[in-house]
């Protein structure tokens, strides 16, 4: 088995991934170094979300191996692979919060019911994360559905911040948000990352991808296409990225598109 690069936090190495004859990843090669953030972008269907459940264990590639922190973990389980996963925290695209309970235990979920911490202080936690992010304490006692759009995205960074992890996966942070609140996401993203955290975000969103990115990769059809510093992008010389970037229906990036 290859060896793991030394400075890497999260690593693939050749992942592939199918369902049925469909191939999803094609041989992912990537790497994230420690306090990195990366963006991966491409457009809906190219396999970035399937990427993400792959290095989390939610699904498991056809081929390939995952590092994280120079360990494999891609055939991980029981009490090592719940050790491996609190190392993460997750922001869904859909905020993805539970209706039954109000907000400060939705922030509070994975302390109390992962961690086994006990409820005044996950309740305590919950409250700074909620002031992290911007949300008072009037806020907390709310339910989910009494939050607009934004103020849900805030509620999901918060729980995805509130074990403190060493990486986030950021899930389309923006999609579905107006242009100020998508700005209001993206400073947040960028500040939980002041302590040194590694993140690892997938998007459409240019504007979002070049503001928390320090690197962004280009996955198309199951394979990075391009990757490099975030600077580089808009000179990249890469037709995939070129297109992409600019909206263009004509290129090598073809559409599906069904009468």
């Amino acid at each position: 088995m290859a060896q793991a690069t030394a400075t890497a936090k999260v690593e693939l190495r050749g992942v592939k991934k199918r369902f049925g004859p469909k191939v999803v990843l094609d041989g992912i090669d990537l790497t994230i170094e420690r306090g990195e953030s990366l963006v991966v972008i491409g457009g809906s269907g190219t396999g970035k979300s399937v990427m993400i459940k792959c290095v989390l264990g939610i699904l498991r590639p056809d081929e390939g191996e995952i590092y994280v922190d120079g360990e494999p973990v891609t055939h991980l389980h029981g009490r090592k692979r719940e050790a491996f996963l609190r190392k993460f925290g997750m922001l869904f695209q859909g905020a993805a919060l539970f209706d039954s309970l109000p907000v400060w235990e939705n922030v509070a979920f994975g302390l109390i019911q992962g961690r086994g911490v006990d409820r005044i202080k996950a309740r305590e936690i919950a409250y700074q994360k909620l002031a992290e992010v911007g949300l008072g304490p009037e806020v907390a006692v709310l339910s989910p559905a009494e939050l607009s759009g934004g103020m849900q995205k805030r509620v999901g960074l918060a729980r995805a911040i509130a074990a403190d992890p060493e990486i986030i996966f950021f899930d389309e942070p923006t999609t579905g948000l107006d242009p100020i609140m998508s700005d209001v996401i993206n400073n947040l993203i960028v500040a939980t990352r002041a302590e040194g955290t590694t993140a690892l975000s997938i998007t459409h969103d240019l504007i979002s991808a070049r503001k928390i990115s320090d690197r962004i990769a280009m996955l198309y059809k199951g394979k990075i296409v391009w990757h490099g510093p975030t600077r580089e992008i808009d000179a990249s010389g890469n037709a995939y990225v070129d297109q992409f970037i600019h909206g263009r229906a004509e290129g090598p990036i073809q559409m599906e598109v069904r009468g």
